[in-house]
């Protein structure tokens, strides 16, 4: 009986993880299609952060900022800044997602789309959730307290509102901050 119950056991973790697959939905080069439209010139703007800076960066967003070397992505088209993109990697439950972070020239959430996501399928949140934070202020971009959860999927919104609220608060204090 007991090794009956063990091979279950077994049988049904190697099912699980196979109804448990990893999903990449866009490439890099597809990420920066998505933020910038095709044909626009991308550029690195890496950003290292002084100790001060990543203080009040987890202050604001109130998340850890896990490394002091965060990259934004330069958008422009014919001289123009388009806005600024980040792709943002963190782990979900127990399993990586990463985001596409799009910022406007002034900083504002334009667009976030989720590029990879490795925990089940019906644990990531719907691209209209993500349309609900468009143009909201970091400090609206809360679970409960300005955002709606989904029922199913709230360590998936938290992560990504934590990622969102991140490269908002680098950009408002590392970049927007250091050009004034």
């Amino acid at each position: 009986m007991l090794k009956f119950r063990v091979c279950w056991l077994l049988a049904s973790l190697v099912l699980w993880q196979g109804m448990a697959r990893a999903e990449v939905f866009y490439s890099k080069e597809e990420a920066f299609e998505l933020a910038f439209g095709v044909g626009a010139q991308i550029e690195n703007l890496p950003v290292f952060l002084t100790d001060e800076q990543q203080a009040a960066i987890e202050k604001l967003a109130r998340v850890k900022v896990d490394s002091q070397l965060y990259t934004f992505y330069e958008g422009r088209r014919n001289g123009q800044l388009l806005g600024y993109a980040a792709i943002e990697s963190h782990k979900v439950r127990t399993q990586p997602e990463t985001m596409l972070i799009v910022l406007s020239p002034k900083g504002e959430l334009a667009r976030s789309e989720i590029l990879a996501f490795h925990e089940p399928p019906e644990y990531k949140p719907p691209t209209t959730w993500f349309g609900t934070l468009l143009h909201k202020p970091i400090a609206e971009l809360r679970l409960d307290q300005g955002v709606d959860g989904i029922s199913g999927a709230t360590l998936s919104v938290r992560a990504s509102l934590d990622g969102i609220r991140k490269a908002m608060a680098v950009y408002q204090i590392a970049v927007a901050g250091a050009a004034n």
